[in-house]
């Protein structure tokens, strides 16, 4: 079975635990931060990847990260999941589960790329255009900031890609005189 769907059904099975046993926000926030450390140590991830690395000492390492603010649930998962000698795929359940939590809770995620810090107006801007799009009323906005992009904004939400920045016009532009369209004289 692939990666994907061992990923997707482990992240299923850990969201409704967590819902029958009314853990949900713990367990969010465990799964939150195993992302946090995956996302800054790269380590982490060779660790959890490696066949070399027996299951022993990978757990022990997830152990010692969570044995003090870890939920139960999550301690348990983890566990679970390395003695199968399934960690490789425990950052794709964590990314898997976070989509299903924002499915779950209604919540719709958003970035927006722009050249320089937002605004409060600029932030509720972008918040309402989200909720136009997604037609959720919840609404978690990553902001990123880009000095390539030389003026505008991308906002990307789901598989949605709003362009709206010079570099994205002038490459738009490049393409159009790339066609090549010749006028014959005569």
């Amino acid at each position: 079975m692939s990666d994907i769907k061992v990923a997707s059904r482990y992240a299923k099975a850990l969201l409704e635990l967590a819902v029958e046993k009314k853990q949900l926000e713990e367990v969010h926030r465990d799964v939150n931060q195993l992302l946090s450390i995956a996302a800054e140590n790269r380590d982490l991830v060779l660790l959890l990847n490696s066949p070399i690395v027996n299951t022993d000492k990978k757990h022990n390492v997830l152990k010692a990260l969570f044995q003090k603010t870890g939920n139960g649930i999550t301690l348990s998962f983890f566990e679970l999941v390395t003695r199968k000698n399934r960690s490789n795929v425990l950052i794709s359940t964590a990314k898997e589960f976070k989509k299903r939590y924002n499915v779950y809770m209604g919540i719709q995620e958003a970035e927006v790329t722009t050249t320089l810090p937002l605004t409060e107006d600029l932030r509720k801007s972008f918040v309402e255009i989200v909720k136009e799009i997604s037609g959720l009323e919840k609404v978690e906005l990553t902001e990123k900031i880009d000095k390539d992009l030389i003026g505008g904004f991308v906002l990307r939400v789901n598989d949605k890609l709003l362009d709206d920045s010079l570099s994205g016009k002038l490459r738009n532009l490049r393409l159009k005189f790339g066609q090549r369209y010749f006028v014959k004289m005569y």
